[in-house]
Order: structure tokens, then C-alpha cells, then sequence
């Protein structure tokens, strides 16, 4: 298997996400998102990386990390992932892989990225027609991220930006600082 081309280095952010095998899903019960998610705050604590937004799925999550030191994203998400798939396969009483090869991962590289992938992970269950809100799905931090006020490093001046930026994604308005050239 080749290696991965991503470096993950302390202090930068990385979208990590993948789906169910042939798009099949990967969370059958609410327990299962339950289970995920408290693998996830333990295996995030061990391997120093902080988790800024994340969002649950059916077939796919998506995770917007910050490593806190170098080169522990990996561990982190192939121990979360491990635990996943062996919980999962004994419930079902099934073996074999759950996800469709490795996790993926892109480095995000500007803020405007940064502030349009936080929307575009909160708001998937609406996009996917599972909520009417982001706020209405349980398997986000939406609602944690939008309350906190420390917004992505303070690219949001207010949580009512982020909420208006995260809720009205045809509007696409972006803090003056982060307009993109020719926009």
C-alpha cells in the first residue's frame, strides 16, 4: 500500500472523513454513533488531537482535527476506526472491512477553507435531507460549536456569525477579513 501523502503537523487543521464499503452504512443504531463518539473523545485525548468539528452520517463521518504535535493524526484515526469496525463486527456478528479503504484526509490550508468546511460538515444532514437545521441532528457538535463563541481560531467576530454563515449556506458570506481575492 503506498504511503500516505498527507503530513500531519501540529497546529494545522485536516478534514479527515470516509464512507461505508459501497456506500453502505456504517452507523445501524443510535448506539452505534453513542459508541463512536465516546471512542473518539478517548482516542482524540491519547493521541493529542484536538477535535474543532465533526459530524456523523449514516455511511460517512466527517472530522475537522488540529494535532497538537506532530504526526499523531494516523494513530489517532486508525485506533478510532479499529475499535469502530471491531465493536461493530461483533454486533452484527460479521467480519471484514466496514470502510471503503483508508480514511481520507486534506489539508486545510486558508481560512476561508477552513470556515466553508465547517459549514459544509455541519450542515450535511440538512443537505442529506435528515434534519431540517443543523441543530436538529444529534450527531454533530454543531450546536457545542456555535454556543462556544471560540469559533475556528476567531475567524467568527460573534457566535451569531457563525450561526448565519453555518444556516443560510446560499448566502456564503464570509467575515470582510477572509474574502477571497475577486470576490
Amino acid at each position: 500500500m503506498p504511503n500516505r501523502r498527507t503530513t500531519f503537523l501540529a497546529g494545522e487543521f485536516y478534514h479527515l472523513y470516509n464512507r461505508g464499503l459501497d456506500g453502505r452504512p456504517v452507523f445501524l443504531r443510535e448506539q452505534n454513533y453513542r459508541y463512536f463518539l465516546r471512542q473518539l473523545w478517548q482516542k482524540s485525548d491519547r493521541h493529542a488531537v484536538q477535535v474543532i468539528a465533526y459530524c456523523l452520517m449514516p455511511n460517512h463521518y466527517h472530522l475537522l482535527v488540529c494535532p497538537r504535535q506532530d504526526h499523531c493524526v494516523s494513530r489517532f484515526i486508525n485506533g478510532l476506526l479499529r475499535s469502530y469496525v471491531q465493536a461493530l463486527n461483533a454486533q452484527e456478528k460479521r467480519l471484514g472491512p466496514l470502510f471503503q479503504g483508508r480514511f481520507r484526509s486534506v489539508h486545510v490550508s486558508r481560512d476561508a477553507y477552513l470556515a466553508h468546511l465547517a459549514r459544509y460538515i455541519h450542515f450535511n444532514p440538512v443537505a442529506a435531507g435528515l434534519a431540517m437545521r443543523p441543530q436538529d441532528w444529534p450527531f454533530s457538535n454543531y450546536d457545542e460549536m456555535a454556543e462556544d463563541g471560540v469559533l475556528i481560531g476567531g475567524i467568527f467576530a460573534d457566535v451569531g456569525a457563525y450561526r448565519r454563515f453555518v444556516e443560510a449556506p446560499h448566502a456564503f458570506e464570509l467575515p470582510a477579513s477572509l474574502k477571497l481575492a475577486g470576490s
